[in-house]
């Protein structure tokens, strides 16, 4: 573990509350939720499918307003920005992955282009040659060659695509990427590359990542800390090891028990 509780929380969700519809109908898809992310940490939000967390990262990365709560980078409230241009600042240290590759990407754009148009949201301008280098650079984060550039979204592997949406959010040089549910339409063995590879990030820059999850063994494998979300709200949360083997909450008892038992007890190591 690489954070340091007694410094100020990168980003504060402080009472985040997200309502759909009016009256009867309304429905409380995040529900006063409260929790932090220091530099450096890794955070796993845990929950069924419904559970909130989409909304939630959506929320976060100020692509959905909050009905209520306050949402702090470095301290700074950040809920108030609402046209581009304001968020600009906030984009460049905040950004996200997410779970269907194939639809984060314009379709008729190269991944050349992809990655270029991310950058319009730094405020400096940059060369042509800096662009071109900063596009080398997340691709080699990720471990892919710059020969992909050409290529068109339906060219590539699920495992490429993946890798490149997360070196399309690091060309900004985040200090926070959310990454929600980034492996579930991988197999096997794609997840555990994923996953190292947000390790090795985390390693390399001191990066902070959300990770969005339904799957504890995930969870258990990559973060510091796990959140678990029920009905939008978080039921428990604390150190991977504490809530994993003595969970409070009855919601995290019962997902634990969905769990593949080794030895009469709960194996979440797998992923």
């Amino acid at each position: 573990m690489t954070t340091n509780s007694r410094g100020a929380p990168l980003l504060a969700a402080q009472n985040v509350c997200r309502t759909f519809g009016h009256g009867p109908d309304m429905l409380r898809a995040v529900d006063r939720v409260s929790f932090s992310i220091q530099p450096g940490e890794i955070v796993a939000i845990v929950g069924e499918s419904g559970s909130g967390k989409s909304t939630l990262a959506r929320l976060l990365l100020r692509l959905l307003d909050p009905t209520g709560g306050q949402i702090l980078l470095h301290g700074q409230d950040v809920t108030k920005l609402h046209r581009n241009n304001e968020l600009k600042i906030y984009w460049q240290k905040v950004q996200g992955a997410f779970q269907d590759s194939f639809a984060a990407f314009n379709q008729f754009y190269s991944v050349r282009r992809s990655l270029d148009r991310a950058l319009n949201v730094l405020d400096v301008r940059l060369t042509s040659s800096e662009r071109k280098q900063r596009v080398f650079n997340s691709l080699r984060e990720v471990g892919l060659e710059p020969d992909i550039l050409a290529k068109l979204p339906h060219q590539l592997s699920g495992g490429q695509l993946q890798r490149v949406m997360i070196a399309r959010a690091l060309v900004t040089g985040p200090e926070l990427l959310i990454a929600d549910e980034p492996t579930s339409m991988l197999d096997a063995s794609l997840r555990v590359t994923v996953l190292n590879l947000l390790m090795d990030l985390r390693k390399r820059h001191n990066m902070s990542i959300l990770f969005i999850t339904h799957d504890l063994g995930q969870a258990n494998y990559l973060s510091d800390r796990i959140l678990v979300m029920y009905r939008g709200e978080i039921v428990e949360q604390g150190p991977v090891a504490q809530v994993l083997e003595s969970p409070q909450h009855e919601y995290t008892q019962r997902l634990l028990a969905d769990v593949p038992r080794l030895h009469g007890k709960a194996h979440v190591l797998n992923v």
